[in-house]
């Protein structure tokens, strides 16, 4: 990102404020710090971490929105945003969010508790049809239409509410190939469908693209294939379509050295490009 004194920089994905933190110190007080999260824990969390700091402003909503964030705040130019995707290790760690078949909890997956649909109001209404198109398309899950088949079949006698119970019924009806556990795929795919995480990710990268000064930088970390799929070929668009250079010839990946200091960095894949004046 190369945040530079004076900057304005929107940190998309605030979470817990670990990078609007490093980002603030290097802009310092001449410069902004935008940080966006709809998460509102993430954003209590951010807020005690960035207490005081008067070039940091925090609003909470939905990075498909950051615009709206721009407006209110009279800034029509921004220099470089950051995009650091999917779940954060408090939200999986957190039972009462249910993101984690790990943790026992409600089937709720919202990022944003005050809207939307649970995870399991997706699977206790949705038809065998739609979620087996969810399983497929949000979690490449091979066996989609197996498991959508069982859900239903189960929901019949039981409606589905707790994170454990739901893993439990995918294992029981799913061969286990090595260490991933049957479950995972369907977590996920549920967790995308519920936030409408690519969907999202599409409009605010092209946002982003909209608002650079010429020079400015956009730096996407993403997690899955899917949110990087996005990624790359948005980046490959605009790049020849003549508006952005892209930075990273190829994905950058975490060093054996990173991921043992932080395992949780292991699937981390970063993109970066730089608008064309």
């Amino acid at each position: 990102m190369e945040p530079e004194a004076s900057e304005v920089i929107v940190d998309a994905t605030l979470g817990g404020g670990g990078h609007a933190e490093a980002i603030a110190d290097r802009i310092g007080e001449a410069g902004l710090l935008i940080g966006i999260d709809q998460d509102g824990d993430a954003i209590r969390r951010a807020e005690a971490k960035l207490e005081g700091r008067k070039n940091v402003i925090i609003r909470r909503c939905n990075f498909r929105q950051f615009d709206e964030v721009l407006n209110e705040v009279g800034i029509g130019k921004v220099h470089k945003f950051l995009f650091d995707l999917g779940v954060s290790r408090d939200q999986l760690d957190e039972g009462a969010r249910g993101f984690s078949f790990l943790r026992e909890g409600p089937l709720d997956m919202r990022m944003d508790q005050r809207t939307g649909e649970r995870a399991a109001d997706l699977v206790n209404t949705l038809p065998e049809e739609e979620l087996r198109h969810i399983f497929f398309r949000f979690g490449e899950e091979r066996y989609a239409g197996k498991i959508a088949a069982r859900i239903v079949r189960m929901r019949r006698e039981k409606s589905f509410e707790f994170t454990r119970e739901f893993a439990d019924v995918i294992s029981a009806g799913v061969p286990r190939t090595g260490r991933i556990h049957p479950a995972t795929k369907v977590f996920q795919a549920l967790r995308i469908a519920v936030n409408r995480e690519l969907e999202a990710l599409e409009e605010g990268l092209n946002k982003a693209i909209r608002y650079l000064i010429p020079g400015g930088r956009v730096v996407v970390l993403s997690y899955h294939s899917l949110e990087d799929r996005i990624v790359k070929q948005m980046f490959r668009r605009e790049s020849q379509a003549g508006r952005i250079r892209i930075l990273t010839k190829k994905v950058v990946c975490p060093t054996a050295g990173e991921i043992a200091e932080n395992p949780s960095s292991r699937s981390a894949k970063l993109r970066a490009a730089e608008k064309i004046a």
